[in-house]
């Protein structure tokens, strides 16, 4: 039961999610917090900051973590699975199905419109990390680090990349009392 579980949640929000991983994140949360019950809103939120830390598309991590945490190794195969499977088919259609009719004005205008959509997609989702971050950092120092981190990155010129390892550095081995990535004891 949960194998199939853990399938119909990653396959609904992998059919659905169009648009990529950013669309997919409120379908899955639907599924995992809401629908299941296998995570919390602070647990899902966690899981979609470590995600975006590491390389990949972000909706297969989620699944293969909450795969994992739910159903094992097995379930972590069968929630990749279900959420590749449709991206899979749906390319494969759409690309042959594009390749045929791309000279078309309708085809591209219509790809034209796509991209202020995931444009909007993405600012409402920054918005709501800007909104979790500041529970715990508080506005102020959230405000700070936003414009540091766009300083650091537009006109010093430091690739992201190297940001977030340094703040997952940090995370890790920071002094701070509060860290909750901290071992006890460390």
């Amino acid at each position: 039961m949960t194998q199939r579980n853990l399938f119909i949640a990653f396959l609904r929000s992998g059919l659905l999610g169009y648009g990529g991983g950013p669309s997919a994140l409120p379908l899955m949360h639907k599924e995992v917090v809401e629908i299941f019950k296998w995570m919390n809103d602070e647990e899902f939120g966690e899981v979609v900051a470590l995600s975006n830390t590491l390389p990949g598309p972000i909706a297969t991590k989620i699944a293969g973590y909450v795969g994992y945490r739910v159903g094992g190794v097995m379930g972590c195969i069968v929630a990749l699975l279900a959420a590749t499977i449709p991206t899979v088919v749906l390319m494969i259609l759409l690309l042959t199905t594009l390749s045929q009719f791309q000279d078309y004005p309708w085809v591209q205008g219509m790809s034209r419109a796509v991209v202020p959509l995931v444009a909007v997609m993405l600012a409402v989702m920054a918005w709501q990390f800007l909104q979790a971050a500041s529970k715990g950092l508080k506005w102020p120092m959230t405000i700070a680090h936003v414009v540091i981190i766009f300083i650091l990155t537009t006109f010093v010129g430091i690739h992201p990349a190297i940001i977030i390892a340094a703040l997952l550095l940090w995370a890790l081995f920071g002094r701070t009392p509060q860290n909750p990535f901290r071992r006890k004891g460390s």
